[in-house]
């Protein structure tokens, strides 16, 4: 090794700390060659350490958690830094500052700014639950100033079950609502000292809280409409307690308390009657039906009744009760009959299924030359649709997915909460023939007055042509009538499709490109008085857009501060929704400190008065100055990105062994599909990947390519305007910082490691500088299963396409950001783990084939990392102990017996790929927390 010695194994910090400067030294000796590479080097020189038996599996175990460890106490350094710092004064001082300003002027001005809804925080269940519930507490308490707590042996996540999801997500809600109450203090604090004789008439609801967690049914299998029910049901029960502990004590809201109490206990009850488990019994759906319809009544079905009796508890009191009264009822009408409000999801080819079947319509919805046709069709049921009732029986039967959902939204608005308006998002919308079908489908059940349905414009063709599909649906007389009703048109933007397939940087401009283009629609079809909601579904990682360095920059890089001037001079009144996305984005508000944080730095931003049409305060944004500049820059990007995606390298880069380094973070699998008796499908394309998993998998590879693919291409083109855009353009710079994270966390010398790891030739070459016999047929046996997978040429090709554009990149911007050597190490340990399950896949002794599985095909499922799988079907096949008959007494001398058991291979073979698999994945947990984020 180069003269290097390691320090004893049982130094782990020592050792780590030993390897880390090894890393360095072997960059910085490889410099200057050019076939020289240190992830390679450092893979090789582990793997000769554990040959040598310098190295345990013990030792590597701890190695790897030591640092891990390391990565995720800086991330929770990096979080706190992130919500702009978790000192409680200073997240207050804040809020107080932006009270004390909004309250400057008149009383009118003042309510007008507090009480519309500027910003609504929602919380997702996509699968970004990177982590145990318990590790991302001790990293939310970490980063909010609580001292590190005990290593853990593992950071794994385990698949979460629905209820883990929800309690997560309510967890982070509660934190949310707490904060958000006290920026209710402080604005009502600013009034009552500025309107002394109009402030408890305030209702202040700037900022609020919105969830689809169990309301999501997009590509899930896993939530009944029972389930849907039950957790609404769990969230109008919190809501109740919730109200009921603010004004407990309170003498003059005795009545008021009682009431809630009321409500609470039927809630309860209702809850504890609704069905459970996979399947719904008639009866026990009848007696659900039963106690939720004749006690609706007694359980609220609308804040209505609530508020008189506020009204006269306000009155009759005074001081710190007078204000805890005000801020619950702002609590209470912002939110409605639920701890959030609540989003549903389906998708497009669902609502086009179900009108096909009730109003006989052919949906030839990818034949443009019949999209006339399609249109008038749906306009003429429209004419004709007469609405139809719905009860429990009638939901009990339905057997379509969307009309289910449609009938659970009905029972809900009826029984549940008539006065809070539902948003029902449509993934993958692409045509205005989709908006209709939902207006279709709830009329037909009596709810599209209280229905948001919302688009989500997130494939590359929805992101080119929305403004397009916008403008079909509002060549419909029902349509504008419907917008007119409900006085709110809501669009769901999606980052993590949009920038798999045509890279984050390229996503975030035709975004904001087509929230403009959407204002001129909206124009010229003359609708007005509508509130516009643009939502946007990132996640907390690059890969899915969520700005790097801070939540502020995060949320002006999602709505930049000219495109709100533009929207605002065009006349529009906009609500800005953001998404809090699974176990990872839930740690913004998994503390009281950060929650606190987090709430002051979104009203920062909703009440940014250079944001306002006539603030003229900053200098105009050279990026906008030239547009051309930002279409062929952004142009290049994209088409980069949608050339790598098409590769056919690309694919079996991402599914030669990448979804297997995953631990499921969800209930949706990695893969889009799945073959039958031979393990994961192979990957042919991207889109056979989820988005998540897929930009995960980017991740661990070492290399963020839907976030930097391109811009060497983009850079290359405009070369002198890369230094002046940096230096004078806030929008240009808070892409470029995404691109930053991305070179962060990605190395050409890893992606190239890996790529030789699966060379057959690499093998060889191996074999022809190895003097022990055995180890050198090992390396050649190797060698051959790799040629059997057939990856190793597509893969190369592929990196040679990376590798020109990152030197176009480098050509540019020679001193962009490069991977620390802790996270270089930590992939050089995974790669050396793979290869040493590698080598003992090939030991595994011929068999004849048995429940489907070869003995090649058992080697090639462990070389693409599908270990656990193969390991229980190997064992099955190789028992480790003879079989029990063979040593009974048969009453005569003991005849012939073929050999015991396999105990030998459990112990050399099975065992320890098992333990090595598991290090595997303990070592992506650790590359997680080094980016950041999962996806």
């Amino acid at each position: 090794m180069d003269g290097f010695e390691p320090p004893a194994a049982t130094d782990i910090r020592g050792l780590a700390r030993a390897l880390v400067d090894r890393t360095v030294a072997a960059r910085e000796r490889m410099r200057q060659d050019p076939f020289g590479n240190p992830a390679l080097d450092m893979a090789l020189a582990i793997s000769r350490m554990i040959d040598d038996g310098a190295l345990a599996t013990a030792d590597l175990a701890a190695l790897i958690r030591t640092l891990r460890d390391d990565a995720y106490a800086g991330r929770a350094r990096r979080l706190a830094a992130y919500v702009g710092g978790v000192d409680l004064s200073s997240s207050t001082g804040a809020m107080a500052a932006i009270a004390w300003r909004l309250a400057s002027g008149d009383a009118a001005t003042f309510r007008a700014e507090t009480e519309r809804t500027r910003f609504s925080a929602v919380f997702t269940a996509h699968p970004t639950f990177s982590m145990p519930a318990e590790v991302g507490r001790e990293l939310a308490l970490m980063a909010s100033g609580a001292p590190p707590r005990p290593s853990r042996k593992s950071h794994r996540p385990q698949k979460p079950t629905l209820l883990d999801e929800f309690e997560q997500a309510v967890d982070a809600i509660q934190a949310g609502r707490d904060a958000i109450d006290r920026l209710t203090e402080h604005l009502l604090g600013a009034a009552r000292v500025r309107f002394p004789d109009e402030w408890t008439g305030f209702v202040p609801k700037p900022v609020t809280l919105a969830s689809w967690v169990g309301y999501d049914t997009d590509g899930r299998t896993d939530i009944n409409w029972w389930d849907t029910i039950r957790l609404r049901l769990q969230m109008k029960a919190m809501q109740l307690e919730r109200l009921a502990s603010q004004v407990q004590g309170i003498a003059a809201a005795r009545e008021l308390h009682d009431r809630l109490k009321t409500a609470l206990r039927t809630v309860e009850a209702q809850c504890a009657a609704c069905p459970t488990g996979a399947a719904a019994e008639p009866e026990v759906v009848a007696a659900f039906a039963a106690i939720l319809i004749e006690r609706r009544e007694e359980a609220l079905v609308s804040v209505a009744p609530l508020l008189p009796m506020f009204e006269q508890a306000i009155v009759a009191s005074d001081g710190d009760q007078q204000m805890r009264l005000v801020v619950a009822r702002a609590s209470l009408v912002s939110h409605g009959l639920s701890l959030a409000h609540s989003q549903f999801r389906l998708n497009a080819s669902q609502l086009h299924n179900a009108l096909r079947q009730l109003a006989g319509l052919d949906d030839a919805v990818g034949d443009a030359a019949r999209r006339r046709a399609m249109l008038a069709g749906i306009n003429g049921a429209l004419d004709r649709l007469e609405p139809a009732g719905v009860d429990f029986g009638a939901l009990l039967s339905e057997s379509s997915s969307a009309v289910r959902l449609m009938m659970t939204l009905a029972q809900i608005v009826k029984h549940i909460d008539a006065d809070s308006p539902v948003r029902f998002h449509i993934a993958e919308t692409e045509n205005g023939y989709t908006l209709l079908c939902a207006l279709w489908l709830a009329r037909l059940f009596g709810i599209d007055d209280r229905i948001e349905i919302s688009p989500l414009f997130e494939t590359a063709e929805a992101l080119e042509r929305g403004s397009r599909v916008l403008d079909e649906a509002l060549r419909s007389r029902h349509f504008r009538d419907y917008l007119t009703r409900t006085g709110t048109l809501a669009l769901e933007f999606g980052y993590s499709d949009s920038g798999r397939y045509v890279g984050q940087l390229a996503a975030s401009y035709m975004i904001e490109r087509q929230r403009l283009k959407i204002a001129e629609t909206l124009t010229r079809h003359g609708v007005a008085d509508v509130e516009v909601v643009f939502f946007d579904t990132h996640g907390e990682s690059i890969g899915r857009g969520a700005h790097p360095d801070a939540l502020l920059d995060r949320l002006k890089f999602l709505n930049p501060t000219r495109a709100r001037k533009e929207l605002a001079r065009a006349g529009l009144t906009v609500r800005e929704e953001s998404a809090f996305q699974g176990g990872d984005g839930y740690l913004l508000f998994g503390s009281e400190a950060l929650a606190l944080a987090s709430v002051a730095r979104i009203a920062e931003h909703v009440f940014d008065e250079d944001a306002r049409p006539e603030a003229s305060r900053l200098p105009p944004d050279p990026v906008y100055a030239d547009p051309d500049f930002a279409a062929d820059f952004f142009g290049a990007i994209c088409a980069a990105m949608e050339e790598l995606v098409e590769d056919p390298g690309y694919a079996a880069l991402l599914g030669a062994f990448g979804p297997a380094l995953l631990d499921p973070t969800g209930s949706r699998p990695s893969a889009r599909q799945v073959d039958g008796m031979g393990g994961p499908a192979v990957i042919r394309h991207p889109r056979e990947l989820r988005a998540i998993p897929n930009n995960a998998i980017l991740q661990q590879l070492g290399w963020c390519a839907n976030t930097i693919q391109g811009l060497g291409s983009a850079l290359s083109r405009h070369p002198q305007s890369f230094a002046e855009l940096m230096a004078k353009s806030p929008r240009f710079r808070r892409a470029m910082d995404f691109a930053a994270h991305a070179l962060k966390h990605s190395d050409l010398d890893v992606l190239r490691a890996i790529v030789a790891s699966l060379d057959p030739s690499s093998w060889l070459n191996r074999a022809e500088h190895e003097a022990d016999p055995k180890q050198r047929e090992a390396l050649i046996r190797v060698s051959a299963a790799l040629e059997r997978l057939g990856i190793s040429s597509s893969a190369a090709a592929m990196l040679r396409k990376i590798q020109v554009d990152h030197l176009a990149l480098k050509g540019v911007w020679s001193d962009a950001p490069s991977m620390a050597a802790e996270e270089l190490l930590l992939h050089a340990i995974r790669l050396a783990l793979v290869e040493r399950i590698w080598l003992l896949a090939i030991e595994i002794p011929s068999f004849a084939p048995k429940s489907g599985l070869t003995h090649d095909m058992a080697v090639a499922r462990i070389l693409r990392l599908d270990v656990t799988e193969p390991l229980k079907m190997l064992e099955a096949i190789f028992p480790a102990k003879p079989d029990r008959a063979a040593e009974l007494d048969y009453h005569e001398p003991k005849g012939f017996r073929t050999a015991g058991g396999y105990e030998r291979e459990h112990r050399e073979l099975f065992q320890p790929m098992a333990e090595l698999f598991a290090l595997v994945r303990e070592v992506s947990a650790a590359v997680g927390h080094s980016v950041g984020a999962f996806g």
